[in-house]
């Protein structure tokens, strides 16, 4: 009889299971092409997160609502911040907004993958499409989240600036920033779980690090700079606030800066994320 040997692992040697050749253009399309499925996981998603929640959807207005008030009645007391002449609460919430949308893209999308794990082993589909749908869901409540600032913008009798047409330039640094720090931390989480602990921390710490509750004029100058290319949701943030409520341009050498950073940083980390991707069903 011939012996069987069972040490052997089935499928290609560990050694080789993360070298595959990346083709970001070929992964692209194919992400593309599933973009139903990207919305049928954000709707299945959003419709379980709330559904036995009392207040429902207005949790999507509860939290950066929340903030605003905490920063509001605590902040503005202990800290001289310069809004411009814009209401605090209104300079605040304008901050809090992109910032809300980028915490629950990591939060959720960050474990994503471990917590769609069934999925991974029975269907075959781009891995993309689950922290992709994370994003989509936090877009859904920053979009429901709007509607209080409407409600700030009669109550302060306070007007968008025409300014505002550069917004969609300033979210499209923001989706591809977020987009890109929720495939790498979506991958990275399944093989270092330690991550998963750590991450409320890390936002918590970075809430304090952007500048959501103060302006970006508190960075020094001669860091403004590097603090945009390690973070650009602060150029972005002061983008927001110069164009909607001061009629200014947006700082458009730091937007440069962080919107460059933004795209290598998705390039980068949507080729690590499908390098990875080969024993994400397997690891996870």
């Amino acid at each position: 009889m011939t012996a069987t040997r069972t040490d052997v692992e089935p499928g290609p040697p560990r050694e080789l299971l993360y070298r595959r050749r990346v083709g970001l253009v070929a992964a692209a399309r194919e992400l593309w092409a599933s973009r139903e499925l990207v919305w049928t996981l954000a709707e299945r998603d959003y419709l379980a997160r709330y559904k036995q929640a009392v207040l429902g959807f207005g949790w999507a207005l509860f939290t950066p609502v929340a903030l605003m008030v905490v920063f509001t009645v605590f902040f503005r007391r202990v800290a001289d911040v310069d809004t411009g002449g814009a209401p605090y609460p209104l300079f605040s919430y304008l901050g809090l907004l992109p910032w809300t949308f980028f915490s629950t893209s990591i939060s959720q999308g960050g474990l994503s993958l471990i917590t769609n794990k069934m999925l991974l082993n029975k269907v075959y589909c781009p891995r993309e499409v689950f922290p992709v749908s994370s994003v989509v869901v936090a877009g859904i409540d920053t979009a429901i989240a709007l509607l209080a600032l409407g409600a700030l913008f009669v109550i302060y009798g306070f007007v968008p600036r025409l300014t505002s047409v550069w917004v969609p330039v300033l979210l499209l640094i923001q989706v591809t920033f977020t987009t890109s720090v929720a495939l790498i931390s979506s991958a990275v989480v399944v093989h270092l779980r330690d991550i998963r602990h750590a991450l409320p921390i890390l936002l918590q710490l970075g809430l304090f690090a952007t500048p959501v509750a103060y302006g970006i004029d508190t960075i020094p100058a001669h860091l403004r700079g590097l603090y945009s290319v390690l973070n650009p949701l602060a150029p972005v943030i002061d983008g927001y606030r110069r164009t909607v409520l001061l009629g200014q341009q947006p700082a458009w050498d730091l937007v440069g800066l962080g919107g460059a950073s933004s795209v290598v940083l998705l390039l980068v980390g949507y080729r690590l994320f499908k390098r990875l991707e080969t024993g994400l069903a397997d690891v996870a």
